[in-house]
């Protein structure tokens, strides 16, 4: 189901597409035996797995900790430039573990969005050590950032009481969905009786740096051009047909590469330079969309 702006429908300051970056932290928060987990992260770069499960990957582990100790700098440091806004999407364990992170995003002003207190398949739950995952992931955040997280993105495998727990627990926005370019309303049965109604705030894989690891051929060049080119074609659409929201997913040890992060600066540096866009956190998006389309009863 297609899900059309209202007629007239503007983002603030008579935007027509709002552009949302979309930090994931992860790193530290990862499968590790160290963390009482039967197994590793894959060697993400490679796509390799140990053939015995049980034993560290130590490697790895400094793999993940490179976006914390470069990766998120050098993204900082271009949100500043650019003076950008955005929401970072982290597993909270990933901001205990580097608390400076934290004060960073928070320093910033930027929104801190719950990826779940590791970065672990919820899919496997039941409801009550779903529940208890989702409370986790929200008291963490709130020692860490000072704030409670208004929105909640799931590592892709959820229940199918995800959003009704979320919804219960009083979140504003989930964004475990890809099927549109433009928020809705979701009204779900809560897992303790009765219903809510909770935003739903599309994501986008295709224009995640996650393809750097899914195709060794993908470069920095292509990942740029499919960036410019998803921009630029849901910019003429909300211009010509209704109001569009384009979300860019970036992650510390990925984009935060030197060989990458060139295009996170060439992608910054072309969005800025064009009128009718509105680059905000996604909490802000959830309510600019709340305040002009109301709930469903």
């Amino acid at each position: 189901m297609t899900h059309n702006p209202p007629p007239g429908f503007t983002w603030p300051n008579g935007a027509r597409l709002a552009l949302s970056l979309v930090v994931n932290v992860e790193e530290g928060a990862e499968k590790n035996i160290r963390d009482g987990d039967k197994g590793p992260e894959p060697v993400d770069e490679l796509g390799a797995t140990p053939a015995r499960a049980e034993i560290r990957v130590h490697g790895n582990e400094t793999n993940y900790q490179y976006g914390i100790n470069r990766g998120a700098p050098r993204v900082l440091d271009l949100l500043d430039r650019f003076q950008l806004p955005a929401t970072w999407t982290a597993a909270s364990l990933a901001l205990e573990r580097a608390p400076w992170l934290a004060k960073a995003i928070m320093a910033r002003g930027d929104e801190p969005c719950c990826h779940g207190y590791r970065w672990k398949f919820q899919a496997f739950m039941d409801e009550a050590a779903e529940r208890e995952f989702i409370r986790k992931g929200v008291s963490s955040l709130e020692r860490t950032c000072g704030r409670r997280p208004s929105g909640w993105l799931s590592r892709y495998l959820h229940t199918d009481i995800t959003r009704g727990l979320l919804a219960e627990e009083g979140f504003l926005y989930h964004m475990d969905d890809y099927s549109d370019d433009f928020p809705f309303w979701d009204v779900v049965e809560l897992p303790g009786g009765g219903t809510k109604p909770i935003i739903v705030l599309p994501y986008a894989i295709d224009s995640n740096d996650m393809k750097f690891w899914l195709s060794p051929a993908f470069t920095a060049t292509n990942w740029l051009t499919y960036a410019i080119d998803t921009f630029d074609w849901l910019l003429e659409e909300a211009n010509a047909q209704g109001a569009r929201m384009m979300s860019l997913g970036l992650h510390l040890r990925i984009i935060g590469r030197p060989g990458r992060i060139g295009a996170l600066r060439d992608f910054l540096q072309y969005v800025t330079s064009h009128d009718g866009v509105w680059i905000a956190r996604r909490e802000d998006i959830a309510r600019a969309f709340a305040e002009a389309v109301p709930a469903p009863a």
